[in-house]
């Protein structure tokens, strides 16, 4: 009998929580119905780092294959909305330090760019970010004769960011925060 009563009154929270708009995270989406395909051409790059926009655009895509069911084109004409990305800085900043030779031995990565989504029917802004921040640590080599280290741990580490970059940019997208 408390087994059958246990259970009602969990069938009953589940059932209060799931009328008061609960959802897992990353389940929802937001965006209208009408939007089956969604274009993403390359971002924009207002930096001096080459191929940081190619990296990010490419972990979108590879994000909103993974984690929707929208069909993903490159070209705008052939969508229903379009993101549009514009890579305005990246920053690679010391934060921690070897104390015995004062050489950096971790940088914090710091990315800011502007997202929009656009409804292509209606010209409606789906989405609009100007100021979307990213930021990732990386360590590097302490190994001040081999330089060739440093550029060795530092593109896995840029490839690491653009998906963890992508993987919340998706999620703001198709949740709308």
């Amino acid at each position: 009998m408390t087994d059958h009563r246990q259970f009602r009154i969990g069938l009953i929270g589940a059932l209060a929580l799931a009328g008061c708009g609960y959802h897992v995270s990353g389940r929802s989406n937001a965006l209208p119905a009408s939007i089956h395909t969604i274009a993403v051409p390359a971002f924009e790059n207002r930096t001096t780092r080459y191929r940081i926009e190619q990296r990010l655009t490419e972990a979108t895509v590879r994000e909103f294959l993974a984690r929707t069911h929208y069909r993903i084109v490159p070209d705008p004409s052939n969508a229903d909305a379009v993101v549009r990305g514009k890579v305005l800085s990246l920053e690679a900043t010391p934060l921690l330090f070897d104390t015995t030779t004062a050489r950096a031995t971790t940088m914090l990565v710091t990315v800011h760019c502007e997202v929009t989504m656009e409804d292509l029917a209606t010209r409606k802004q789906l989405y609009h970010n100007a100021n979307f921040l990213f930021r990732n640590e990386y360590e590097i080599s302490t190994d001040v004769k081999n330089v060739k280290n440093f550029f060795e741990e530092q593109d896995p580490a840029l490839e690491r960011m653009s998906r963890e970059f992508a993987t919340r940019l998706v999620a703001a997208i198709t949740e709308n925060f």
